[in-house]
Parts: C-alpha cells; sequence; structure tokens
C-alpha cells in the first residue's frame, strides 16, 4: 500500500496512532515498571553469573529509573547467583547426531533489606529454547546457538523484573513488620 495514494483521514489516523503509542510510554516487549519504594537498589552478581546478563538486569532497572547504588549504600540488594547453563540433544536423527539441541539458563535470586530481611526468598529462575541443528552449516549453528544464548540473558533478565514488580511501599512495610513479628515471637518477647 502506497501511503502518498492513502486517503488523508487514513495518514492521519495512522500519524494519529504511532504519535499516541510513543508518547505514552508503550514498550512492545518490556518488563513491567519496577516501584521507587525499592531504592536504592544494589545489584550483586556473583561471580559465576554472566556479565551480559548482570548488565541486562541493570540496563532494564535503570531504564525503569531505578537508582542503583553499591551494596555498602543500597536499602535493598538483588543478589543473583548459582547461574547454570544446560545444552542437551532433543531430538536424534535416524543416523543417532543431534538434529534439536535445548538451551537452559538457570539463575538464583533473592532480594534482601539493608538489615538482612528477605521481600523474595531465593527461588530460580531459568529459561529455554529449542534450536534446530544441521550438522552440513556447523558455523551458522554455531551463530544461531550464541544468538540464543544472548535472548535467554535478556528474557532471564525480564523474569527478574517481573519479580520485583510487586514490591511496592505497602508490601516491603507488611514483609518488614511480619518478619520482626516472628523475631519477637522466636525471641520469646511479647
Amino acid at each position: 500500500m502506497n501511503l502518498l495514494a492513502s486517503s488523508p483521514k487514513t495518514l492521519l489516523a495512522g500519524l494519529t496512532l504511532s504519535l499516541l503509542v510513543s508518547g505514552c510510554g508503550f514498550q512492545l516487549q518490556g518488563a513491567p515498571p519496577v516501584s521507587s519504594a525499592l531504592q536504592p537498589l544494589a545489584v550483586d552478581c556473583s561471580r559465576n553469573v554472566p556479565e551480559q546478563l548482570c548488565s541486562s538486569v541493570k540496563a532494564q532497572l535503570e531504564l525503569g529509573n531505578i537508582n542503583l547504588q553499591p551494596a555498602e549504600n543500597a536499602d535493598y540488594v538483588l543478589n543473583i547467583s548459582n547461574f547454570r547453563r544446560e545444552r542437551r540433544a532433543s531430538a536424534i536423527t535416524v543416523t543417532a547426531a543431534a538434529a534439536e539441541y535445548t538451551l537452559r539458563q538457570t539463575v538464583d535470586i533473592e532480594v534482601l533489606t539493608s538489615d538482612k530481611v528477605p521481600l523474595i526468598a531465593p527461588a530460580d529462575l531459568s529459561s529455554s529454547e529449542t534450536y534446530r541443528y544441521d550438522e552440513t552449516n556447523v558455523l551458522a549453528k554455531q551463530r544461531e546457538e550464541e544468538a540464543l544464548r544472548e535472548q535467554l540473558y535478556d528474557r532471564l533478565a525480564q523474569q527478574i523484573i517481573f519479580r520485583l514488580a510487586p514490591l511496592d511501599r505497602a508490601r516491603i512495610e507488611q514483609i518488614k513488620k511480619d518478619a520482626e513479628q516472628t523475631r519477637h515471637q522466636d525471641s520469646g518477647q511479647p
């Protein structure tokens, strides 16, 4: 369809729609906003967590205007640890060669307050993707696998952001209050 040949009303409607969508902050594929109550926030990635994953989480938080600080200056700490990567054949050809592989990445997360109250208890998050393997085109398939690994990093980062999204001020205060009550009960104080 030629835009110049379109009616002025169609062109105006399309232009208006694109301006509305771009002006409202609409994101086609993004994570929900993280509450400003969860700041300043530190992101602590253990040594085995790939830098790409850690950077993706930080970038998404910064896009959401979350104030990131070092752990010693933060009120909350997001710990990302125990990264695991798995690659396994998920389909075999008649000659017993791999026809498909499944890539799976898993990571542990938890969120603690500066006084070690868990806002999000330790949890495993994982993401996986399957791709077809072709022995005659190994180099292209290696590139495809690397691109899939990067997509899995982004998906894990989005899952982490989704886990942070429900932590608004009221929820954080309720969790802290419940933790304080549990501490008092455990110590025998009224």
